[in-house]
């Protein structure tokens, strides 16, 4: 097999496994082991307290003393154990150990399969910026495919999704060690700990502009929480009146329109950008984000599937210019000796501590609107579209500054690789 083909297959593998699980397990937890909303929250907040310290950590590794694939495969190996033991288990709180351990495991492997992709390309003489996004692209392929597999089989309520994910990591695990050797490379200046996990970036918080920005982007990383966590428990809600309906019985079908749009509207950035400057498409991602919330709580799977539909759709306008766009704006921002730092920042206000209040708080929203085990969907959806609203009135008035244009001429491809350690 060629490399190029190699490192697909790894890719797809990669996030085939993250779409096994991520949208649909909220729907199992919730309707079939009857959890919390509090308790679901927490639990996909463990994806945001490990995306804290165990990219950077399990980074220094890789750096310095394991070989990147087999540190890739060695993750996997345990996240197959962890999601298989997970499937068997009924009580929330050994659920959200197991769930926490996972996370240490994977949330790594996206940054590790991201590096051995470009150390293998570098070191059979290909192009990173040509080739990588040709190769990044199935992995939504990928995550797309396991959802629509989970949905097909109707394993959305089942621990059967869990098992695929366990099985679909062994093969991973045991794919990576046939891997090239990507090798720890003799740097003459190691990465400190400190470094690698972006603290050296908190410099930034001195400069007003960019520590408005970063707590901006982690109000905005809660709201990514929400719709993962929820969005087909709240579909699968509407099966005593709309049993038969598209929605209902195929909400992993439905909700990966959210996926497909999310990869149509990344090529829209640098227009987006070169015409109307950071400040105006982070508003755009916000009101998105209003828009999604508000539509689902319009939607209903008969005459208002086309509101859930448009919701979809939306999602990926919320999305890509909200982490996209936020990533290239930090790049531009900040000085050469700490670009990468400051990306590593940015993760750990939006993926990391942002996603762990947005599972938490979210969680807690609807237990507040959950009354006798019956939740009140619309007013639910209508408190996190009040909240990204808030969000927009806010940056309006507290991000005042001028933003210029010299910085934001960005290539398609570029942006392609600045979404490889976000979400799918």
């Amino acid at each position: 097999m060629g490399i190029r083909f190699r490192l697909t297959l790894m890719i797809f593998l990669q996030y085939f496994i993250w779409g096994s699980w991520l949208i649909s397990l909220g729907s199992y937890l919730g309707n079939t082991l009857h959890f919390s909303g509090s308790q679901i929250g927490s639990i996909f907040a463990t994806m945001g307290i490990a995306s804290l310290f165990m990219p950077g950590l399990l980074g220094i590794v890789a750096d310095r003393w394991i070989n990147a694939e087999r540190l890739l495969g060695i993750c996997h190996l345990f996240g197959a154990i962890l999601l298989f033991l997970a499937a068997s288990v009924l009580d929330s709180q050994t659920m959200y150990v197991i769930i926490l351990c996972y996370a240490m495991t994977y949330m790594p492997t996206i940054s590790l399969s991201n590096t051995v992709s470009y150390y293998t390309l570098e070191d059979n003489g290909l192009d990173i910026i040509t080739k990588f996004p040709l190769i990044r692209v199935w992995g939504t392929i990928g995550f797309i495919v396991a959802m629509w597999i989970v949905d097909l089989m109707h394993w959305g309520l089942s621990p059967f999704q869990l098992y695929l994910g366990s099985a679909a990591s062994l093969v991973m695990a045991i794919y990576s060690f046939t891997l090239p050797s990507c090798r720890p490379l003799k740097l003459t200046r190691q990465r400190t700990l400190f470094s690698s996990l972006g603290f050296d970036a908190f410099v930034l918080f001195k400069k007003r502009k960019m520590a408005i920005f970063l707590i901006f982007a982690m109000l905005l990383g809660a709201a990514l929480q929400i719709t993962n966590t929820f969005g087909q428990s709240f579909l699968h809600d509407f099966n005593t009146k709309y049993a038969t309906s598209f929605a209902v019985v195929h909400p992993g079908l439905l909700m990966s329109i959210s996926q497909i749009s999310e990869t149509f509207f990344i090529l829209t950035i640098p227009y987006f950008l070169n015409r109307f400057g950071i400040k105006k498409v982070i508003l755009i991602s916000i009101f998105a984000w209003v828009a999604r919330f508000t539509l689902f709580g319009l939607g209903n799977p008969a005459e208002g599937l086309f509101l859930l539909i448009l919701s979809m759709i939306i999602y990926g306008i919320a999305f890509d210019f909200f982490l996209i766009s936020g990533s290239l704006y930090v790049e531009t921002e900040t000085e050469p000796t700490i670009r990468a730092s400051a990306q590593g920042l940015y993760m750990i206000m939006a993926n990391g501590i942002g996603a762990f209040i947005g599972g938490v708080a979210s969680g807690k929203v609807i237990d507040l609107f959950t009354v006798s085990g019956i939740k009140d969907w619309r007013s639910i959806w209508f408190a996190f579209a009040g909240y990204a609203l808030l969000l927009a009135i806010a940056f309006i008035f507290l991000f005042r500054f001028k933003t210029g244009k010299r910085d934001l001429k960005f290539d398609t491809k570029e942006l392609v690789i600045s979404e490889v350690n976000m979400q799918p």
